[in-house]
């Protein structure tokens, strides 16, 4: 998760509680459908795939893959700022990426579209915040309310941190309260937090964060994807990509695979 920079320029996601990467894009175009990547909405689950008929029939869950792939190229979006409810943040960021250059962006949109395909095969309706890797945004305050108008069940922002190198691990973020705005939440947002850092852990075995966090979990108000939901939602740094331990299991496709199989079951937890 990244700070809002200029074009080319890549900044850690999430650490040292900066601003969240959750927000609206230009254009939700169908590029998604075109290449065969699975589309923002979709109400149709796998027919006949197995798992078909699982735990998940019936809810709504959206998946959030942080960033997105145009987002260093357009400055005058990204940086705009939003209001978040108690201040104002930038629109979006860049994020960050390995010391090769493996990027947030990608790994987020390759988990998410791994999770889609699971929790549809499982009988969800899965709403993406984007339709591709390729497109800017969209804003933080706008990914939130993607899930707000989907009456989401559930709501999962997917990244990748970019903290110093010595830290490793992985963490969930929880919506601090916001008053007047998304009280309801915090309470089915703490329970979806805790089934998601169980079932992360359990299904990946990468340990909770060395160098942010308590227990795998921490709370934030700076957040727009927080702020801004009325939908149970947390935030997921699935490792720390500056840390080679992380970045070689997020550069993994069997990797990436584990994630969003364990994600899956997080979902499964909170909404079985």
């Amino acid at each position: 998760m990244g700070m809002a920079v200029l074009a080319g320029a890549l900044t850690g996601c999430g650490s040292g509680g900066s601003p969240s990467a959750s927000a609206a894009p230009p254009t939700a175009t169908s590029a998604a459908s075109r290449t065969g990547q699975p589309s923002p909405e979709d109400s149709s689950p796998s027919h006949g795939s197995k798992g078909s008929q699982g735990s998940l029939a019936g809810k709504v869950i959206v998946v959030d893959p942080g960033h997105n792939g145009g987002n260093a190229a357009h400055p005058e979006i990204i940086n705009k700022k939003v209001d978040v409810y108690n201040g104002r943040k930038a629109c979006n960021t860049t994020g960050t990426s390995t010391d090769d250059n493996y990027s947030e962006h990608a790994f987020t949109w390759d988990v998410a579209t791994r999770l889609v395909k699971i929790l549809r095969a499982k009988g969800a309706k899965v709403v993406l915040t984007r339709p591709n890797d390729t497109g800017v945004g969209p804003c933080v305050d706008e990914r939130a309310r993607i899930g707000n108008r989907a009456h989401a069940d559930a709501v999962l922002a997917i990244h990748g941190d970019g903290a110093p190198a010595k830290g490793h691990g992985f963490h969930i973020i929880e919506p601090a309260p916001i008053k007047g705005h998304n009280e309801s939440i915090i309470a089915p947002s703490r329970r979806l937090g805790g089934d998601m850092r169980d079932a992360f852990h359990q299904g990946t075995g990468i340990p909770y964060s060395t160098y942010l966090g308590k227990n795998g979990i921490d709370v934030r108000s700076d957040l727009g994807g927080l702020n801004v939901s009325t939908r149970p939602a947390v935030f997921i740094e699935c490792g720390n990509m500056r840390n080679p331990g992380d970045a070689a299991k997020m550069k993994s496709p069997q990797g990436r695979q584990k994630m969003a199989e364990a994600l899956a079951n997080g979902f499964a937890k909170y909404l079985g």
